[in-house]
């Protein structure tokens, strides 16, 4: 019997098989969309946890002459409310940054579309087309990093802001907290960090400068430059008369009248200094609900000096040469830190390199090893040979294999040969190198090898600075820090710093012929640049392997600096060496900070009674010598060489 050929598929029944397959093709697109948002949402921070927090006690850090440097804390701004907004500063923030903010949803379609296309033509990112809202989700919940998914979960948290907030808490909440440089966060501690005055007394062109921060906070601040701020602020002035929130006549006066930026305040980067400083703060008092005024040894003359000296320093090719970023820290004869400056832009990288940075000194570690060996009897006239050496399989060179041959330890410091150092430190013993060097203020872990002659150990500019001192300041071991006193708000002292007894770590024979080495360094070695005419400047240069790493640490009247340059990833520069930028730099902050003078006996305390005055090394002023019974090291040596 012949097969019955199957009937042709009727209309409905293939109208029944496409809509089966739309709907399951419908079901899968919904479960991979849902799927797609619970990746998203999956990690989402709570929307609902954007109160203001609890009120803290604020800290108000001031400089050695009791001006500001900044706040931090509860007391820093007055938090803005949705019915009570700053008009001005609203007015002029959405012409600058969303002028449909009152009409769009969460996401301008509009300016996202604008922008890509301009994104395109480019061919590069050259405009941004986030809202307001999406701003405020990414500053408060997402990380910076530029990734599809990123910007995805940035647009779903704006959806759920907008749904949750009105438009007008969603502004008092960007207000208060976006970043308007100097330290400010917040509109009301901008206005009062720049102006001295409340948000909401802002004039129009007060609030131009405010809202044109927020592009650029660290580029466009006033206590940046004053004079790029202005334009700014008529750029955005410009912008308000053009979306007719302000007349022509409004929009001139604004640009006509000068606008004064209060002075009161540190610069930008005292920012590492106030982290390093609060950091300290609530391990010496308790108190966490009251305003507490905390008083430091910064001089904010020093700081904007140390923070011109190093952005300077490194915007300048054949200064940096290949280095990115550096670290700058001065010390009195006390150890007070009169400047920090901790890297080159603090919003951009508020890692603190001065204090946190652990990299190998090189050459800088030198005047451990001289030191060490004038102890052991060694003088500055004693003559080592200038020549290839080798130690089993090791062998040092010296800078650009360059060998001069027999010369006294004075120019071999002068010049820093590397060979003329190792030799030095095995004559003397590492032992004791290691010894001198802990001694005067070297704390980090460093092992008994040849290459610790050489810098071959990791220390902090902090460390390094606080371990010269005594090479400046009288042979006295000093603590460096920060703090002198912390008082309420209403006068109670709650800490005190109490001064050490002063202990003596290097004798004055010793100190007088490190003294003459540092004078040669400067004079004729490989500190020359760090020369500044009319002033009595010492120091040592240093420079590590591949150039990785460029120092210079010394002294001009009382105040010593520590200077490092270099790449947060260890990556070699340019040939960057230690008499090159780190010495420029150092020349460029002592010439503009404020000179301490030389260190007397208020800033270390009682001093041992002083002896004979002897004549000062090369023709400067004398060198003040410790009667002998007072002389440690002396006396430790004389027990050493006696056999006690």
């Amino acid at each position: 019997m012949a097969r019955r050929k199957p009937a042709p598929p009727s209309r409905r029944s293939r109208w029944t098989l496409l809509l089966r397959g739309a709907l399951s093709l419908a079901v899968v697109g919904a479960l991979a969309a849902g799927w797609l948002v619970i990746w998203l949402a999956r990690d989402l921070p709570d929307t609902t946890q954007l109160a203001p927090a609890e009120r803290t006690g604020a800290i108000t850090l001031l400089d050695r002459e009791g001006r500001v440097i900044t706040r931090r804390g509860g007391g820093v701004g007055v938090a803005i409310t949705a019915d009570h907004l700053p008009e001005r500063l609203v007015t002029a923030v959405l012409a600058v940054e969303d002028r449909r903010f009152y009409s769009h949803f969460g996401i301008d379609l509009i300016g996202t579309g604008r922008a890509a296309l301009a994104n395109m033509r480019a061919g590069g990112v050259v405009q941004g087309g986030s809202t307001i809202t999406q701003q405020l989700a990414k500053n408060l919940f997402l990380s910076p990093e530029r990734t599809y998914r990123r910007k995805a979960q940035e647009m779903m948290l704006a959806l759920m802001l907008e749904h949750r907030y009105s438009k007008d808490e969603i502004l008092a909440l960007y207000l208060n907290r976006v970043y308007f440089g100097a330290g400010a966060w917040g509109a009301d501690a901008a206005s009062q960090r720049y102006f001295s005055q409340s948000v909401h007394d802002l004039s129009w062109g007060e609030a131009a400068l405010l809202a044109g921060l927020l592009k650029a906070p660290s580029r466009y601040s006033p206590a940046s430059d004053a004079r790029r701020a202005a334009v700014r602020a008529t750029v955005v002035l410009d912008l308000m008369h053009d979306t007719g929130a302000i007349n022509e006549a409004e929009r001139v006066a604004a640009a006509e009248v000068p606008i004064r930026v209060s002075r009161g305040l540190s610069s930008p980067g005292a920012g590492w200094f106030a982290d390093w400083v609060v950091g300290q703060v609530r391990e010496q008092t308790s108190v966490r609900d009251t305003d507490l005024v905390v008083y430091t040894t910064l001089d904010v003359d020093a700081q904007r000096a140390a923070e011109l000296a190093l952005t300077q320093g490194l915007a300048d090719p054949e200064i940096a040469r290949g280095a990115q970023t550096g670290a700058l820290i001065a010390l009195d004869g006390a150890g007070g830190v009169r400047a920090l400056v901790g890297g080159t832009d603090y919003t951009r990288s508020p890692f603190n390199r001065a204090i946190n940075a652990r990299r190998q000194p090189g050459s800088a570690f030198k005047p451990f090893v001289y030191a060490a060996a004038f102890e052991g009897g060694f003088s500055p006239d004693d003559v080592f040979d200038d020549a290839p050496v080798s130690y089993g399989t090791w062998s040092p060179e010296n800078y650009n294999a360059r060998y001069e041959g027999r010369m006294t330890l004075e120019e071999a410091f002068a010049t820093s040969s590397n060979a003329i150092a190792v030799q030095l430190s095995e004559a003397t013993g590492r032992g004791w190198v290691l010894r001198t060097a802990q001694r005067m203020g070297i704390e980090s872990p460093m092992e008994n090898t040849r290459a610790v002659a050489l810098g071959a150990y990791e220390v902090t500019p902090l460390e390094l600075a606080g371990a010269y001192a005594p090479f400046m300041n009288g042979g006295l071991r000093v603590d460096p820090h920060a703090i002198t006193r912390i008082e309420t708000a209403a006068g109670e002292t709650v800490f005190e710093r109490e001064i050490p007894a002063p202990e003596l770590v290097l004798a004055a024979r010793v100190r007088s012929d490190m003294d003459r080495l540092f004078a040669a360094s400067v004079a004729r070695g490989t500190s020359r640049n760090a020369a500044v005419p009319g002033r009595i400047v010492r120091g040592k240069t240093g420079t590590t392997n591949d150039n990785r790493d460029a120092w210079f640490v010394g002294w001009s009247d009382g105040l010593l600096t520590a200077v490092w340059t270099g790449n947060d990833d260890g990556s070699p520069t340019d040939h960057a060496v230690g008499g090159a930028g780190p010495a420029r730099i150092f020349a460029r902050f002592v010439t503009n900070a404020p000179a301490v003078g030389a260190p007397s006996t208020t800033m270390v305390g009682a001093r041992a009674e002083p002896g004979p005055v002897e004549a000062g090394p090369d023709g400067d002023a004398p060198v003040s010598t410790p009667a002998a019974g007072n002389d440690a090291i002396g006396a430790l040596l004389q027990r050493l060489g006696s056999g006690e």
